[in-house]
Parts: structure tokens; sequence; C-alpha cells
């Protein structure tokens, strides 16, 4: 565990190292809300969240809950093992702009078919991501796009001594 000791979860939290490998996708009702440059572009109930060992939840939100007129699409395509293959969106608002900001599986494995479309966002670049309320810590490592609330608990892949970058 990238030498260091699992956080045990208190009442209430949950442990990254308790999560599946392969991930599992399941349905979120957590309130949802993103705000770049100003503008609230993600505010949802309907997310799903990707768990995977090591990694804080990914958040995967339906395209009708997206000021989808702020995301352009964009040349960048990845491959997950679990998902498949994953292309991405420019976010710009007024006069700020991030590329590869955020990604979507447009056609994901039998598995993860429930998120087909929906986009996932790296919250580092953003104002503000907030799970009910809670503002989200990024992930660590500039790679992955776990977002970090105070129910969730470590260490996390990214971090010192993990292989992200």
């Amino acid at each position: 565990m990238f030498g260091t000791q699992k956080i045990e979860p208190k009442e209430g939290q949950e442990s990254v190292w308790d999560y599946p490998r392969p991930p599992l996708l399941e349905p979120c009702n957590k309130h949802i809300k993103i705000i770049f440059n100003g503008v609230t572009i993600v505010d949802t109930k309907k997310a799903y969240r990707v768990l995977e060992t090591s990694h804080p939840p990914s958040y995967y939100i339906p395209p009708e809950d997206i000021k989808m007129e702020y995301v352009q699409p964009s040349q960048q395509q990845s491959f997950c093992e679990w998902k498949g293959a994953g292309s991405y969106y420019t976010l710009s608002v007024k006069d700020k702009q991030v590329v590869n900001v955020a990604w979507y599986y447009p056609n994901p494995t039998p598995e993860f078919t429930a998120i087909k479309d929906y986009v996932a966002f790296y919250p580092d670049p953003m104002d503000e991501c907030l799970v009910d309320g809670e503002t989200v810590t990024p992930q660590p490592g500039n790679f992955y796009g776990g977002w970090i609330t105070s129910d969730i608990v470590g260490p996390f892949k990214g971090g010192p001594g993990s292989w992200g970058w």
C-alpha cells in the first residue's frame, strides 16, 4: 500500500482499500455541484460513482445535468481496462479554458453501460466541486480524477510513495 498503513474508517466513513477491483459502479443520489469561472456547470442528484481499490470515487454526471454549451470535444483519448476507450472534453467559460478536463465513455464495456456518455470532471482546475455541500479535495497526482470528501479515507493512489505522477 505505497509504504503507508491503511487508515481505518470511522463510523460513516469508507476506506478506499475496501473498494473492489475490478471497480464497482453504483448510482449516487448525493447532490453533486461543479463551479468553474463563477458559473455552475453541474448540478445533479443523478450521478454514478466508480469505486476502485486505492482511489477516491470518481463521479459521472448525466449530460442533461451539465451545461453542455461550455464543453467541447477534444482529440484526447485514453483507455481504461475496465471501462473501455475514453474521450475528453475541454471546458470553456467566459475567458477561461481548461483542456481535457473531463472524460466520458461513448462505448463502454458491458459492465459500465449505465455511464455511457456520462461525464467525469477532474476537480482540481474547478473553482469548487461539492458533494452534498462539502468541498472536494482532488485526488493527488495530477493524473487521477478522484474526489476526496471527509467520509473517504486512504491512503490514496497518486499520493507520496505511490506510482502516480
